[in-house]
């Protein structure tokens, strides 16, 4: 997209960039004045693109005036919005570029140049929704072995593909697997699988090179076999179009591959500039707020509009500012911020708003915590939550490896056009619809148990709330323990030495990255914890089972870059695999003489891990007390042995000087924390994925594909096949027809979705595209899915209204059928359809209130189309359906207020005919008359200039293909 639009009115507010004077920009700021500097940052995002794009069609001067009045129009305009690049992922991203592939073919024969059909803005793939789970293992250490003895160790079968890697000394590490020799054995030591699911590609203990796991090589085998169709489209694709990128398979999701390669944050285009935006098919777009990139997941039609140069509309959003105050607690850690900051904002009514970040404690929080919080706009609602670029993000950005004259122009151009958020007060602050507050001085550390997982107690809490356990009745909480017995000790012989169990002891201690602790900072923090603690002079009790299982072999790399995991060894805290382990109760078992002791004095003994799962008795039938607590914390409780400790108050142990050591001694500090983070984590995993971009894959590097300007069909395809929007074809646009004596192909009520109309899922054997893949000779376990097969819309238009559960009102009972009146016989609606086109009659569809409502779909407008449906009557529809249906050439029409079928009397069996104007008008009214001689009217829901240029021309696609005649 080029960001200097011909024939622009603000051509004249370009200016140089300070000291910069090559590079120019769109000074938004300047030219909004007082009421621009008022704006939230998100919504001066949308006024520069309204200004960079506005060429009088797609955006105009009112719209830019619109948004620059955003204090009084939020809520009340539709605005468009032109996003710098759009995002899409393979499945959604094949019927967009089979679209262009087939726009080049209709401009060829209509005597155009093909080469000129790009898109218009660059559009990045990622193929990461291919793979599927063909092979699988999962070993997980310390499995119980029923037949007693010695328990084998299954042989490593390297792959092919992979050298044997040269013997290597273990050097003592323990539970190694590979070909490293065995190792002295340690205060942990035992037998661990030699296969481990997830492997890093270097060994955990030593960083030297492994073979990658068997299951990995077989599943991307599977990948590139069953997938090779779209691959070699993709890569044509990717060598033909402009502005096209192809990340290949095996690279990274769509996400993580958007937010640490693809992101730009600020564009530079021919030495113009301008901030980064994205749409994304992806659910998760949004993430790449928390970089200060403004974006949102939208549906597989808008994204195709924004690649053929067309804005996407939004209703101009409320922007809820959420204000953080205060410095978090010392021991809280970045996921209870997170999960606290979600929960305030799940509570605020923030759904279908733009959610903003200001204030002193914004600074507090790293990239990865606001890209996590950005991340989970689902949860709580919102459209997105924007954190604007500031100091955090440009240090993030230096760890990346964005060159450094690249950044210094980005932080000139965001200071001139006023994006760059500071933490000091202005007196020209953002104003915002309203302000949530959040003070991070409120978010205290929690953990959960005793038994279950909803039970929160607060550390602060977690000595008192013990005891109260253990006057409790037995129950969900308590113990019931007399309270004579509640101080008993019971000594233990253990190594050579003596030690005393009581209430609360800790003999189970177990570091687990999962789920919701896969955070970087979190796993950090225990290893800063663990290294303070060793350079003290504090160890932890050698009978307390403690164990440290990655969730994978990217968290080791990274606990052994940043120097940590020999201190959290040194603690006994030593990688025992990938796989899961104490949260299922697979935890080695304890000493014996502790089990003993345990069961005889009647102890409460604790457990405490970083998982997800704490049931009593889960861990071990004699730890009977399990909580759930940051691996930080896990940490702490291990070393302080019991769970019966106020770290307030009291020490976790003596030092080597002999002083009292508390928490507060070794609790790293979150600066400590992000600096870390940053040189240890960030900089590795770009490095590493900056590594596979540049490289490419083996598969991927040695796939053939043409590279010819027109993709050479294969007849024979099931994958691949010329979609026909472009049939018609002609370089004028002709004057809407008129339709003439249709036949409604459904009657449906109200709140059908796009789940009704749109294929997913897997292929049903019974249904319209099995047939059509039976033909083709394919048998059931070569259908593959819908979503496999959104290039062939062969297949996608027999899967639309192929939903078992869509109730058409001519059936009576959910089926995806109808009748043909003609005939009278019922049929599946792709053969009624497919007999109604043979005959040459046009088909409509009746509908009721919401029609297709659910997220967006684009073959919920494409498969109507392709059956034949001229337009849909309904009572009301989804706002983004309305304009995908206008997008395609179908009209949206509506009843008038307080009419329907049923008032007017229609049966859906009689005839329609419905007369166009030669000059359409935004929101005219047409009159509809049936065979039976009834005569109503209908609003066609045409709501501006554009939408009626685009119907006239047939659809988007058709309007664009034209612009290449």
């Amino acid at each position: 997209m080029d960001p200097l639009r011909p024939g622009s009115p603000y051509q004249p507010a370009i200016e140089a960039l300070g000291n910069y004077p090559q590079k120019k920009f769109y000074n938004v700021s300047k030219l909004g004045g007082a009421k621009y500097d008022t704006l939230p940052y998100s919504i001066r995002v949308l006024f520069e693109s309204s200004i960079r794009n506005c060429d009088g069609f797609f955006v105009k001067e009112s719209d830019a005036m619109n948004i620059l009045d955003w204090k009084t129009k939020q809520n009340n305009v539709e605005v468009p919005f032109c996003p710098a690049r759009v995002v899409l992922q393979d499945f959604t991203g094949i019927p967009a570029m089979v679209d262009f592939a087939a726009m080049r073919e209709a401009v060829r024969n209509a005597g155009g140049d093909p080469v000129k059909v790009n898109p218009a803005c660059p559009a990045d793939f990622t193929v990461d929704h291919s793979l599927q789970i063909d092979f699988s293992k999962c070993a997980i250490q310390n499995a119980p072995n029923p037949g007693g003895g010695d328990s084998q160790k299954p042989m490593v079968k390297l792959s092919p593909l992979k050298a044997q890697p040269r013997k290597l000394p273990c050097r003592g590490q323990t539970g190694c697997r590979g070909p490293c020799s065995a190792g002295d054995s340690s205060r942990n030591s035992g037998q661990f699988s030699a296969q481990i699911e997830n492997t890093p590609i270097l060994c955990p203990f030593h960083l030297q090179p492994v073979p990658e796991p068997e299951t990995v090589l077989k599943n991307q085998e599977m990948e590139f076999g069953r997938n090779r169709e779209r691959l070699q489209f993709f890569k044509w694709s990717s060598k033909v179009f402009k502005n096209i990128s192809v990340i290949p398979p095996e690279t990274g999701m769509a996400h993580q591959v958007n937010l640490e390669y693809l992101s730009r944050v600020v564009f530079e285009v021919k030495d113009f500039l301008y901030p980064d935006s994205v749409v994304g098919t992806d659910s998760h777009t949004t993430m790449v707020n928390g970089l200060g990139i403004l974006g949102w997941g939208v549906g597989g039609i808008e994204t195709e509009a924004v690649m053929l140069g067309m804005p996407v509309t939004l209703t101009l959003p409320e922007v809820v500012g959420c204000e953080l105050t205060g410095t978090a607690g010392p021991l809280a850690t970045s996921i209870d911020i997170v999960l606290s900051i979600i929960k305030h904002l799940r509570q605020a009514d923030v759904a279908g708003k733009f959610v903003e970040f200001f204030g002193s404690g914004v600074s507090q929080l790293s990239v990865a915590d606001r890209t996590t919080i950005a991340n989970m706009c689902p949860e709580y609602g919102a459209i997105l939550s924007f954190f604007p670029v500031d100091n955090v993000t440009l240090k993030h950005l230096k760890h990346t490896g964005f060159d450094k004259a690249k950044l210094e122009v980005m932080e000139a151009y965001l200071k001139a056009v006023k994006l760059l958020r500071t933490d000091e007060s202005s007196s020209t602050e953002p104003e915002y619809s309203q302000v949530v507050q959040i003070s991070l001085s409120s978010i205290i550390p929690y953990v959960s148990g005793p038994k279950r997982s909803q039970d929160r107690v607060a550390v602060i809490n977690m000595k008192s709330d013990f005891q109260a356990c253990l006057n409790e009745k037995s129950g969900v909480k308590g113990f019931q323990i007399a309270v004579e017995k509640q101080n008993d000790i019971v000594p233990v012989q253990y190594e050579g030495n003596e030690y005393k169990l009581s209430h609360g002891c800790i003999v189970i201690a177990a570091v687990i990255s999962c789920t919701n602790n896969c955070n970087p900072s979190v796993m950090l923090a225990a290893g800063l914890l663990a290294k303070k603690a060793v350079e003290a002079g504090l160890v932890v009790k050698p009978y307390i089972r403690t164990s440290l299982s990655p969730g994978s072999g990217m968290v080791t790399h990274y606990l052994s870059s940043s120097g940590v995991l020999p201190y959290l060894s040194k603690l006994g805290f030593e990688v025992v695999g990938y796989g899961c382990s104490t949260c299922v109760g697979n935890t080695a078992p304890l000493p014996e003489a502790i089990r003993n002791a345990i069961k005889q004095g009647d102890i409460i003994a604790c457990g405490v891990l970083s998982g997800t799962k704490n049931f009593e008795g889960r861990l071990c039938d004699c730890v009977r007390a399990n909580y759930l607590a940051s691996p930080p914390l896990v940490v702490a409780y291990a070393i302080a042995g019991t769970v019966r400790i106020d770290f307030e108050t009291e020490p976790l142990g003596t030092g080597f000087d002999g002083k009292s050591i508390y928490l507060r001694d070794i609790w790293p500090t979150r600066r400590e924390l992000h600096i870390v983070e940053e040189e240890c984590v960030v900089s590795s995993m770009f490095k590493e994925l900056k590594e596979k971009m540049e490289k490419g894959n083996k598969r991927w590097n040695l796939l053939e594909a043409p590279e010819s300007t027109l993709f050479p069909w294969d007849l024979k395809s099931t994958y691949i096949r010329c979609p026909s929007f472009f049939d018609k074809l002609a370089k004028e646009p002709v004057s809407p027809q008129p339709i003439e004596n249709a036949h409604v192909l459904l009657y449906l009520g109200d709140s059908v979705t796009t789940d009704h109309i749109s294929p997913a899922g897997s292929i049903a054997r019974s249904s319209a595209a099995a047939k059509y893949l039976t033909n083709k000779g394919l048998t059931p376990r070569e259908f593959n899915s819908y979503g496999a097969r959104r290039g062939n819309d062969a297949v996608m238009t027999r899967g639309t209204f192929a939903n078992i559960k869509l109730l058409n009102k001519f059936i009576g009972k959910p089926a995806p059928k109808t009748i043909h009146f003609p005939s009278g016989q019922t049929l599946d609606v792709f053969e009624a359809a497919e007999w109604y086109q043979k005959e040459g009659i046009p088909v409509i569809i009746l509908a009721g209130k919401k029609y297709g409502l659910g997220s967006s779909r684009d073959w919920a407008a494409k498969g109507p189309f392709l059956l034949g449906v001229k337009a849909v009557l309904a009572e009301s529809y989804e706002k983004v359906h309305r304009s995908q249906l206008i997008g395609i050439g179908i009209a949206p029409l509506q009843f008038l207020p307080g009419e329907n079928p049923s008032t007017l009397g229609l049966t859906g069996r009689e005839q329609f005919s419905i007369l166009f104007p030669p000059e359409l008008s935004p929101g005219m009214t047409l009159d509809v008359k049936t065979s039976t001689g009834k005569v109503f009217s209908v609003i066609a829901l045409l709501e501006n200039d554009m939408e009626i240029t685009i119907y006239k021309y047939g659809g988007s696609l058709n309007f664009v293909a034209r612009r290449f005649l």
